[in-house]
C-alpha cells in the first residue's frame, strides 16, 4: 500500500454514536414540543440539552439527555441493556426529568429511560448499588413524539411552579419572606411514570392533601393525561378546596363536574359517591339548588349498610346547602339526620353548633362544638371550630376559657396570618364586658403590641382596657399621674375617631379623685375635638371650679339641644344660682324636676334658692314636698334639725 494512502480508521463506536444522534435529531425535527438547544461536546454526562416549545415559543425550560447506541441483540423480554457509569447517573440527576435515549441499530428504533427510573430501580434493589462503578440501564419504552409531548408538558409545569415560588420570594418585602416560606406548599416532584404518579396522587388524596394536589394539578395532568379516570381525584381535590373557600381555579371545579358526570355511565365508580362529589362541586360554585339535586340523587344510591359515613356526610351537606339558601330549620333537620346515622360526625356537630350560634342559643352551640373531632386540621377545620368556640364562650360570659383558647391560637400566629387580627377583633368586642375580661384583655393587648408596635387599634384598646378596669374599682398598678404620662405618650398615635372618648374617660378618673383641674383639661380636650355631649362633663367641671360664666353657655347648649335631660338642667341651675340669676335658676331646677320628679337634690336645692332669695313661703312649700318624697334623705334630717319651722 502506498504509505501516503494510509489513514486513521474510523472507530466503530463513533459510527454508532453518529447514527444515534442522527436518529434523535430526526425525532426532534418532527416534534412541535422540543428543539435541540445545545450539543454538549464536553461530555461529562449529557450529550445535549433540549428546550421545551410552548405554542411556538421558546421557554428556556431544558432537559438534559444522554444518548446511547448499541448493536446488541434484544434481551429475551424485548428490552435493551446498556452499561453506564454510576457517576453519569449522578450527573443527570442534578436536573429534573433528565433521561437516557438508546438507539438500537438492528431495529432502527429509539427508546427512553429516565434517570429517575434508573434511580428507583437500584434503590429498590437489595444490593448496595452506590458502591458500584457501573450500572445497567434497561430500555423498554419506545421514544415517541407523544412521549416527548408528555415530558414537555410535565417539565414546563414543573418549571413554572418552581419559578413562581422563587418570584414570590424575590418580590416580597424582607419581613414577609419568612411567612411566605412557612406557608409555601412542598415542591412536589411528580414521577414521569404514570403508574407511580397515579399511586402518589391516590395516597395524597386519601390523606387529605388537597392543596398539594392542587399545586401539582398540571403535573399530574401532564403525566396521566387530562381525560384519565384518575384525574377525578385532582378534580375532587379542587372541589374540596372550593367547599372550604380556598380554590383559586373555578374552571377546574367546572371541569371537575363535567369529568365526574362523564364517569356516571362508565361503571367504574360507585354511582352514589359520584353524585355526592358532583353535589360538592355545585356547592363549591355556590349553585345550591343543583347541589341539593345531586345530593338527593346520591341518597337514592347510598345505603347505611354500604357506607353509613358517606350517607351521613351527604345529609349534612344537603343541610349546608339549605342553610346557604336561608332555610335554617330545614338545614337543622338534615344535620340531625346525619348525626343519627353517624353520631360522631364532626362536620355535622360543627354545622349544628353553627346553627345554634346563629340563633343565639349559645349553650346548645357549645354542646355540639365540644363534640367536634377532626382527625387532622384539613383545610383549617379545627381552627374554624376554635374560632366559633371562642365567640360562643364570650357570649356565655366565660371569658376566662375564651382567653385560654385565644392563647392556644396565638401559639401558631407566626404561621397563620389571620390569627392576630381575628383574635384582636374578638377581644375588642368582648374585652370590656367585665372586669375579669378587661384584665385578660390588658395582657392580650400588651402582647399584641409587641408583635404590632405601630398598631393604633392596639394602643387604643390597651388604654381603654386599663381605664375600664380603673373605673370599676380595680387597681391597675398606677396612680393617676403615672397613667397620665403613659396616656399622653400614646394618645398621639391613636386614630382620631376615638381620641375624644379616651380623653373623656381619663377626665372621669380625675373627677373621681376630685381633681377638677385635671378633669376640666381632659373634658375640654374631648369637647374641642368632638363637641356634642362632651360639653356636659366640661360644663360640670367648670361649675366645680367656680367658672360659671364659662360653663353656662356650654350647659345651656347641652340642656336645650344635645342632652335635654334632668342632669343637664340641674347643672344649668347651679350656674345660674352662682351667677345670682335667680329667676332663670328657679326655671332650670323646675325643668329638672319635671323631667325627673325623683331628683332629690333638685328639690332640696330649689327650696334653698327660694329661702335664700327671701321667698320663705315658696321655700317651705317646696321643702315640704321634698321631705314627703324623701323621708329618709340626709337633707330631710338636716332640715328637721336646723330649720324645723320651715316645715310647719
Amino acid at each position: 500500500m502506498d504509505p501516503l494512502n494510509e489513514f486513521p480508521k474510523r472507530d466503530k463506536n463513533h459510527t454508532i454514536e453518529t447514527r444515534a444522534e442522527t436518529a434523535f435529531r430526526g425525532l426532534l425535527a418532527r416534534s412541535s414540543d422540543f428543539f435541540l438547544q445545545v450539543s454538549d461536546h464536553r461530555d461529562y454526562g449529557t450529550d445535549c440539552q433540549i428546550e421545551v416549545v410552548d405554542h411556538g415559543q421558546a421557554t428556556n425550560v431544558r432537559l438534559h439527555v444522554q444518548l446511547k447506541g448499541t448493536e446488541r441483540a434484544l434481551n429475551s423480554d424485548g428490552s435493551i441493556s446498556v452499561e453506564i457509569y454510576r457517576s453519569n447517573l449522578n450527573y443527570l440527576l442534578m436536573h429534573r426529568y433528565s433521561f437516557y435515549v438508546c438507539y438500537h441499530l438492528p431495529t432502527d428504533s429509539l427508546r427512553i429511560c429516565t434517570a429517575d427510573s434508573v434511580l428507583r430501580q437500584y434503590e429498590h434493589d437489595k444490593r448496595n448499588w452506590s458502591e458500584q462503578a457501573t450500572l445497567t440501564v434497561r430500555f423498554v419504552e419506545p421514544l415517541t413524539d407523544g412521549r416527548l409531548k408528555a415530558l414537555a408538558a410535565l417539565a414546563k409545569s414543573d418549571a413554572i411552579s418552581s419559578r413562581d415560588k422563587r418570584v414570590s420570594q424575590l418580590t416580597a418585602r424582607a419581613e414577609d419572606v419568612s411567612s411566605i416560606v412557612r406557608s409555601a406548599l412542598p415542591d412536589l416532584h411528580v414521577p414521569e411514570d404514570d403508574k407511580l404518579a397515579l399511586d402518589l396522587l391516590a395516597k395524597l388524596y386519601d390523606r387529605g392533601a388537597d392543596e398539594v394536589v392542587s399545586a401539582a394539578f398540571e403535573k399530574f395532568a401532564s403525566v396521566l393525561g387530562p381525560t384519565h379516570p384518575a384525574m377525578g381525584l385532582c378534580y375532587m381535590a379542587e372541589i374540596n378546596l372550593g367547599m372550604a373557600g380556598k380554590c383559586r381555579f373555578i374552571d377546574r371545579i367546572e371541569d371537575g363536574i363535567a369529568h365526574l358526570t362523564s364517569e356516571l355511565g362508565m361503571d367504574r365508580c360507585q354511582i352514589g359517591s359520584l353524585h355526592y362529589s358532583i353535589g360538592n362541586g355545585f356547592a363549591a360554585l355556590g349553585k345550591e339548588a343543583e347541589a341539593i339535586r345531586a345530593y338527593q340523587d346520591a341518597l337514592r344510591h347510598l345505603s347505611p349498610a354500604d357506607d353509613a359515613e358517606l350517607l351521613a356526610q351527604c345529609f349534612k351537606n344537603i343541610g349546608s346547602s339549605f342553610q346557604r339558601l336561608g332555610e335554617e330549620e330545614k338545614a337543622a333537620r338534615y344535620y340531625r339526620d346525619a348525626l343519627r346515622l353517624s353520631p360522631h360526625l364532626g362536620e355535622a356537630h360543627y354545622a349544628l353548633g353553627s346553627y345554634f350560634h346563629r340563633a343565639g342559643q349559645y349553650e346548645e352551640a357549645l354542646v355540639h362544638l365540644d363534640k367536634v373531632v377532626f382527625p387532622s386540621d384539613t383545610l383549617g377545620k379545627i381552627s374554624s371550630v376554635v374560632r366559633l368556640r371562642i365567640n360562643v364562650l364570650f357570649n356565655l360570659g366565660d371569658g376566662k376559657q375564651a382567653f385560654r383558647e385565644i392563647n392556644g391560637l396565638l401559639g401558631d400566629a407566626g404561621n397563620e396570618g389571620w390569627i392576630w387580627p381575628w383574635c384582636a377583633g374578638q377581644v375588642a368586642s368582648f374585652g370590656r364586658t367585665s372586669v375579669a375580661n378587661a384584665g385578660l384583655a390588658t395582657a392580650f393587648w400588651e402582647r399584641y403590641l409587641k408583635t404590632h408596635p405601630d398598631s393604633s387599634d392596639g394602643k387604643r384598646e390597651l388604654l381603654l382596657s386599663k381605664l375600664y378596669r380603673r373605673a370599676r374599682g380595680q387597681d391597675i398598678g398606677k396612680s393617676y399621674a403615672q397613667f397620665e404620662k403613659e396616656f399622653e405618650a400614646t394618645i398621639e398615635q391613636v386614630d382620631a375617631d376615638v381620641v375624644a372618648f379616651l380623653w373623656d374617660r381619663l377626665g372621669h378618673w380625675a373627677q373621681d379623685e376630685d381633681n377638677w383641674a385635671a378633669a376640666e383639661r381632659c373634658f375640654r380636650k374631648a369637647y374641642e375635638l368632638e363637641g356634642g355631649h362632651y360639653g356636659y362633663c366640661l360644663g360640670t367641671a367648670l361649675n366645680f371650679l367656680d367658672r360659671y360664666e364659662e360653663s353656662l353657655p356650654i350647659l345651656i347648649s347641652q340642656a336645650e339641644e344635645i342632652q335635654p335631660d334632668d342632669m343637664s338642667w340641674f347643672q344649668v341651675a347651679r350656674a345660674y344660682e352662682n351667677l345670682d340669676r335667680i329667676p332663670e335658676c328657679v326655671d332650670a331646677y323646675r325643668k329638672a324636676i319635671s323631667l325627673n320628679p325623683n331628683y332629690d337634690l333638685a328639690w332640696f336645692n330649689l327650696g334653698g334658692v327660694h329661702w335664700n332669695s327671701g321667698d320663705r313661703e315658696e321655700a317651705s312649700r317646696v321643702w315640704k314636698s321634698a321631705v314627703e318624697r324623701f323621708p329618709d334623705h340626709e337633707l330631710t334630717s338636716k332640715l328637721r334639725s336646723d330649720l324645723p319651722f320651715a316645715l310647719l
